[in-house]
């Protein structure tokens, strides 16, 4: 019995493995219901894009248009030069390491350049495979 559904002791804490349990319960729970909800999207975005309509008693489904403003590099440079141009330039790490690859760019002088930073996140192992 975990101390999460009915603790037999309320003024014991629950052990770090029935906090983990109880975690990976979650979390699991979470990823297979987060699948499920982009799935059933992408069904309803296809019908709505179609013409349908869809409704429930508490909810109408309804496409919004998001936008994502971007600034090409090559106008933003041609407008504000090369200074400012590098001034607010992030290299893309997985352009630059297929450049690398492709042989566009020395890789050895791309990994001295590379700067590592790490951050800790908690991470399941799952114990049969």
């Amino acid at each position: 019995m975990t101390a999460f559904s009915d603790p037999l002791d309320p003024e014991t804490p629950p052990s770090l493995a029935e906090l983990l349990e109880r975690y990976a319960t979650l979390r699991d729970t979470l990823l297979g219901l987060e699948a499920e909800k982009e799935e059933l999207g992408k069904h309803i975005k296809v019908a709505l894009e179609g013409g349908e309509q869809a409704e429930t008693e508490l909810y109408r489904a309804v496409l919004k248009v998001q936008r994502r403003v971007e600034y090409p590099i090559e106008r933003f440079r041609e407008t504000f030069g090369d200074a400012a141009a590098l001034e607010v330039a992030v290299v893309d790490k997985r352009r630059a390491e297929a450049l690398a690859k492709a042989g566009d760019l020395d890789g050895e002088r791309l990994r001295d350049v590379a700067v590592v930073r790490e951050t800790q996140a908690l991470v399941l192992l799952p114990k049969t495979r």
